[in-house]
């Protein structure tokens, strides 16, 4: 189910940054805007497009999270590997996104120390 839920969420996250997909909210809301009159601006009337809105915007969150968190999965893959791959390179910055706060905050001091030196040497 999961693997399944991953490919929908991959597949509408990419289709719903089409510009064709923009084009057609624009044209919804457009459409809603201009049947204003012949709705006489009801609160019916708004009450469509708030709920509409609110619906989408709600699933939509959702599923760019969990194309957020693949992705995100898959760039930390990648810098491992390559971590592991490089002979001199510290292997305690591997899964890095793991630790605690606390830990990132030492972790990114000791870099900038290395950084710094490399600078200046």
């Amino acid at each position: 189910m999961s693997e399944r839920f991953s490919k929908f969420a991959s597949r509408v996250a990419m289709a719903c940054g089409h510009y064709i997909i923009f084009l057609l909210a624009f044209l919804t809301v457009a459409i809603w805007a201009l049947s204003g009159p012949f709705f006489h601006y009801s609160a019916g009337w708004e009450l469509v497009i708030n709920t509409g809105t609110t619906i989408v915007t709600f699933l939509m969150v959702f599923l760019i999270q969990n194309t957020q968190n693949r992705d995100s999965l898959a760039i930390h893959l990648k810098l491992d590997e390559i971590i592991l791959a490089i002979k001199d390179a510290d292997n305690k910055f591997i899964h890095s996104e793991n630790v605690s706060n606390e830990e990132l905050e030492d972790l990114t001091k000791e870099l900038d120390t290395k950084v710094s030196t490399n600078l200046n040497s």
